[in-house]
């Protein structure tokens, strides 16, 4: 997808920059102050869609829910749809199936955002060319996002009517409202921005359907041979993930594992990821090799995980889309950052527990750079040690479970 953006995004964004100004030269369309069918474009990351939920909200109280319309690929629109903030109805999915067939998909994204009138949009991807090219093609005439004025980022050609500096100082949440209120102010006053950060609104929680907590009750007893579902902690080795210098290595999940299992004699360890992930998952816990952990790896639907979420104690994990979504539910998230920073995309819950080294030469990854880095040797990630994630996890543990046991004893 990167080379992609890198070697036609590029192209066309500057053959549409032409177009755009010739358009504007000739015709003289000045943006809508009052848009009233807004599009938002966020097209990857499930994590950073929990991130948007405040700025979504607010979106949705300028133009209504019925005029809220959202551009995101098919396989990301899960947590979208979880929210419950756009009427399913207004997600405009696209499917990723090779090139051309991606081609087509996004070719019919763009004629149903014509097709329903969008007015305006909203750009959720920092620098990405993808997204500036179909917020343009939309026909809407304010398009709000981010611009590098001094070409401090990616060049995305000068597509947006409503251009924003970004501000590597605030949280992806803020980042977010503040793109959105920006269709609402006029385009000439921009980039300065006379807007204190909103507040976060509380996120939702996630209640699962008639039958699903049980459902996965029932998985998880005959997998691990137990009559009751006993207490669990949650590892998520992101054995697949598309960012490895995030990546806390195998040896140290199993270490981990090995003590936590020592500690509790009556705890369960169970590794998430996504099908994908399955088999390397599997390979870890056949290294970890004991009878009380087991791989859910691609073994759930997104609903049965979220499930799990919610039966467990506590997760274990890098900086990945499962250290935002399970804040939908009651887990405790224990996140490890290495090459970004928790500053910017830290959930902010009072369940969520960092460990971050804070390395002179970290985040070397951010929106400046397209998430790229020349690091070759994540020590961000080495500089976090067993003993510093097994205190905090056995601290946050013993809590719960001394909550859950005085909670029990009152009952």
């Amino acid at each position: 997808m990167r080379r992609i953006d890198r070697w036609i995004g590029a192209p066309l964004s500057f053959l549409l920059t032409i177009v755009r100004r010739l358009d504007d030269l000739l015709l003289r369309r000045s943006p809508n102050p009052s848009p009233r069918r807004i599009a938002v474009l966020k097209l990857a990351e499930q994590g950073a869609t929990v991130l948007a939920y405040s700025a979504l909200l607010r979106a949705r109280s300028m133009v209504g829910a019925d005029n809220l319309f959202f551009v995101v690929f098919s396989q990301n629109r899960f947590i979208l749809d979880l929210l419950d903030v756009v009427p399913p109805a207004n997600v405009i999915s696209i499917r990723t199936d090779g090139l051309i067939g991606t081609a087509l998909e996004t070719l019919r994204a763009v004629l149903r955002m014509r097709r329903e009138g969008i007015d305006a949009t909203v750009d959720f991807e920092f620098f990405a060319r993808s997204s500036a090219i179909l917020s343009y093609l939309s026909g809407a005439r304010t398009r709000a996002g981010y611009h590098a004025h001094f070409g401090e980022a990616s060049y995305r050609g000068d597509l947006m009517t409503h251009r924003l500096s970004f501000n590597p100082f605030l949280h992806a949440a803020e980042l977010f409202q503040v793109l959105v209120e920006a269709v609402r102010r006029p385009a000439s006053a921009l980039p300065s921005f006379d807007l204190t950060p909103p507040e976060a609104e509380p996120l939702p929680r996630f209640r699962p359907e008639a039958g699903e907590k049980a459902e996965v009750e029932a998985m998880l007893r005959e997998t691990l041979g137990t009559e009751t579902v006993p207490p669990l902690i949650l590892l998520n080795a992101n054995c697949g993930d598309l960012l490895p210098l995030r990546r806390w290595s195998n040896e140290r999940y199993v270490e981990l594992a090995h003590r936590l299992l020592d500690r509790y004699p009556d705890l369960r360890i169970v590794l998430t990821g996504a099908p994908d992930e399955a088999d390397e998952a599997q390979a870890l816990t056949n290294e970890i090799a004991s009878e009380r952990c087991i791989s859910f790896a691609g073994r759930t639907t997104l609903r049965q995980l979220m499930v799990l979420y919610d039966l467990a104690e506590l997760m274990v994990t890098n900086d990945s889309g499962p250290a935002h979504y399970s804040t939908l539910t009651s887990i405790d998230v224990i996140t490890l950052f290495g090459p970004e920073t928790p500053a910017v995309f830290g959930a902010r819950t009072p369940r969520s527990h960092i460990l971050w080294a804070n390395l002179v030469c970290s985040p070397c990854v951010n929106a400046f750079n397209d998430r790229q880095s020349a690091c070759r040797r994540n020590v961000c990630m080495e500089r976090i040690t067993v003993d510093e994630v097994f205190e905090v996890a056995c601290r946050v543990y013993e809590s719960r479970r001394s909550t859950a046991d005085k909670s029990s004893i009152t009952t």
